[in-house]
């Protein structure tokens, strides 16, 4: 196990950081054959882009996340989702590189989604927004990439759902990017995965509050389905071993002996509620069913006969996969057969599997090697940049 308590971590950020609004007019034609009139999508930049518009990195997030990855929004704010990983000196240095970070369609942060107005209507999409793959959430940060200036990403980096943004970027715009950064992710869900999301999705849609979807038209939420979803969500990204050295069998209130009459909690107990709680008053359970439909969809390889090294074929870019020893919902495995894909497809490729206990939830966590391991990739991007004349 690794020690996250490095007296030399960076603590650098990038400060207040103010998130921006980008309308498009032109329509987006997804994957399931609807299309988007228009939309919109919230973003937010950190660092300086160069005059070759070369440094750009594109970061894509997972399930709940959001454009705000990095600094804060006011002074004394909780800083956003990856910013122990962004910022001047840390593994995706914001001196070195100009960072992008946007809420996807569907979100629910500010960009285009369920909670949004539908121009056709002048009400909430609600149930209505058209599911969306993958791929939509490419082309869309494709077309971002063109308002920004930016012809070719120096990478795409992500996690999770996030590192399958970044493995279709490859796929659909080879040319576009010279580094894909895949990191706790895989190929395509587990039979397991997918019943974890169906069982997600089932709490929600149970809660007499949901009303086929439509519950911002009666002015309520299903709040209990949401925070029931999010506690099993929160359950598969954590490990045993950390859930066992945090909570043990602690009590937070009764006792299992008999000796008093207050109701027996235990603190895991407590925690989930916690988690599911304060989730549930942040996010849109539309916004959750969809993307967790997006992942459950996603498979790189299925419009290549279902061969991976065939799919692979078409990057152009290098790759870093990093995977973490005790994340089971996106297991080491997984990362290992994309690596074996890309090998067999004669593509560049870096692989290291992190020694960590956090879980699928470390790749959001301070860790020394991974820290290390990351940042020396992240910088030999920059020196490469720096030695072709393209750096800042």
């Amino acid at each position: 196990m690794t020690d996250s308590s490095q007296p030399d971590w960076p603590d650098q950020s990038v400060g207040i950081v103010e998130p921006q609004r980008f309308h498009f007019d032109e329509p987006l034609e997804l994957a399931c054959g609807r299309t988007l009139t228009e939309y919109e999508l919230v973003v937010e930049t950190y660092g300086e882009l160069n005059s070759e518009c070369s440094n750009g990195v594109l970061i894509c997030h997972a399930l709940s996340g959001h454009h705000h990855a990095a600094g804060t929004h006011h002074k004394g704010d909780k800083p956003g989702w990856w910013d122990n990983y962004i910022g001047p000196g840390k593994p995706i240095d914001t001196d070195k590189f100009f960072v992008v970070s946007l809420n996807n369609i569907g979100g629910c942060h500010g960009s285009t989604g369920p909670s949004s107005t539908n121009p056709a209507t002048d009400k909430p999409w609600g149930p209505s927004f058209p599911p969306l793959r993958v791929r939509d959430w490419v082309h869309s940060q494709a077309r971002l990439a063109d308002r920004l200036g930016i012809q070719q990403w120096a990478a795409v980096v992500g996690g999770s759902l996030g590192g399958m943004q970044a493995m279709r970027w490859a796929l659909l715009y080879p040319e576009r990017l010279r580094h894909c950064v895949v990191i706790a992710s895989s190929m395509k869900l587990s039979a397991q995965n997918i019943a974890f999301n169906e069982t997600a999705r089932r709490a929600i849609t149970s809660d007499r509050d949901y009303h086929d979807g439509d519950y911002l038209g009666h002015q309520t939420a299903p709040k209990r389905g949401l925070a029931l979803a999010r506690m099993i969500g929160h359950i598969t990204y954590l490990s045993d071993e950390l859930m066992g050295n945090r909570f043990g069998r602690e009590l937070r209130s009764g006792d299992l002996l008999g000796q008093n009459n207050a109701p027996i909690e235990f603190q895991v107990e407590s925690y989930l509620r916690h988690q599911g709680d304060k989730f549930s008053g942040l996010f849109d359970a539309n916004t959750y069913l969809l993307m967790t439909k997006a992942l459950d969809y996603f498979d790189l390889a299925r419009e290549y006969d279902n061969d991976p090294v065939a799919a692979l074929s078409q990057a152009q870019c290098d790759f870093l996969i990093l995977s973490f020893s005790s994340d089971w919902r996106f297991s080491p495995e997984r990362s290992k057969e994309l690596v074996d894909a890309l090998v067999a497809a004669g593509r560049n490729v870096s692989y290291v599997n992190i020694e960590s206990a956090h879980g699928h939830d470390a790749f959001l966590l301070q860790d020394q090697r991974y820290r290390t391991v990351f940042g020396n990739y992240m910088n030999n991007i920059a020196e490469q940049l720096a030695a072709t004349g393209e750096g800042l």
